[in-house]
């Protein structure tokens, strides 16, 4: 009897044993496939956080940077409008309202004449970005002609080239400018080629260093390789390729323009004062600061730097657009 029992035990504890460790394998696998699933899942969601966080980053940057630049042009052609459009109204006098300090009435408040500052400031500032336009315009046609003709005209021709830009950027701005435009008679013109004349070689040396790396890359090569003549390789490889570059120099050419119009008229060979510009309001405001009215000088300079500071931002701005290193940040 005792046998039997031992026997039926002995015959059932194998099937239990194997019950038990088939439940432990199972539930084991199913953990490591519950642990294989949430490995497999985990890098999937960081993948999408890594791929898509960078794009939304750099659409808002571009966003953010072509909404600045079209801010900083739309606001420097408002003041070029604005001060064409009041001209004649600033050039007005009323001696019942001399010397009277900033108000709602007169913002930048009046000059010993009773003109109206603020009209005046506008007026002046228009004046310094037309000068600024023209001369800045000239001087990067004299730059990009120079610039191709260094880098594509052979040895003589670049030494020549480096040569008279090594000339001219030895020569201080101011003084050469003052020589240029009290040679041509000062005035409007006058100010305008001194500053064209004079504004060229740093942009000249851009040009031609960027048509030199462009003359070395390997699609040029493959170019002369197919049979493409100079004429074309220059017109439809190296031009573009510099272009970016000569676009921002250009933009970046009109604050300089502009603060050494400013300064020539200041030191009294430049624009006549007759004529409303920044440099002669500051000129003639400088006899009345001691008088107390600091308005007359402090306005206008600060107007200044806004505008400067506005041809720096449209310049950076663009710059971030355009060139291929920067676009993508």
């Amino acid at each position: 009897m005792r046998g039997s029992v031992r026997d039926a035990r002995a015959a059932e504890g194998p099937s239990e044993t194997t019950d038990a460790m088939a439940a432990a394998r199972g539930a084991s696998d199913a953990a490591a496939s519950a642990a294989a699933v949430a490995a497999s899942d985990a890098p999937v969601v960081v993948t999408t956080t890594l791929f898509h966080a960078p794009r939304a980053k750099d659409s808002s940057n571009r966003i953010r940077t072509l909404a600045v630049l079209i801010a900083s042009v739309a606001l420097l052609a408002g003041i070029v409008v604005a001060g064409v459009l009041v001209t004649d109204a600033a050039m007005q006098t009323d001696f019942a309202a001399k010397n009277l300090s900033p108000s709602f009435a007169h913002l930048f408040g009046t000059d010993w004449m009773g003109r109206d500052m603020f009209l005046r400031t506008l007026s002046g500032l228009s004046t310094s970005v037309l000068v600024g336009l023209l001369a800045a315009g000239a001087s990067s046609v004299i730059a990009l002609a120079l610039g191709v003709a260094a880098a594509l005209g052979g040895k003589k021709v670049d030494a020549a080239v480096t040569w008279l830009i090594d000339l001219m950027m030895g020569v201080p701005h101011i003084v050469l400018l003052i020589l240029i435009s009290f040679a041509i008679g000062k005035g409007f013109w006058g100010v305008t080629i001194g500053v064209a004349l004079t504004h060229w070689p740093s942009l000249a040396r851009v040009v031609r260093a960027e048509i030199l790396q462009c003359r070395e890359s390997t699609f040029i090569e493959v170019a002369r390789k197919l049979g493409k003549s100079r004429t074309s390789i220059a017109v439809h490889h190296m031009l573009p390729y510099a272009l970016p570059q000569f676009i921002v120099g250009l933009i970046l050419l009109f604050p300089h323009a502009i603060l050494h119009e400013a300064a020539i008229t200041f030191l009294g060979f430049g624009l006549p004062p007759e004529q409303p510009a920044i440099g002669v309001i500051l000129s003639e405001s400088m006899g009345y600061l001691s008088a107390g009215m600091w308005w007359l000088a402090v306005f206008p300079g600060l107007a200044l730097i806004a505008t400067v500071l506005l041809f720096d931002a449209a310049g950076s701005n663009l710059r971030r657009l355009i060139d291929p290193h920067s676009s993508q940040d």
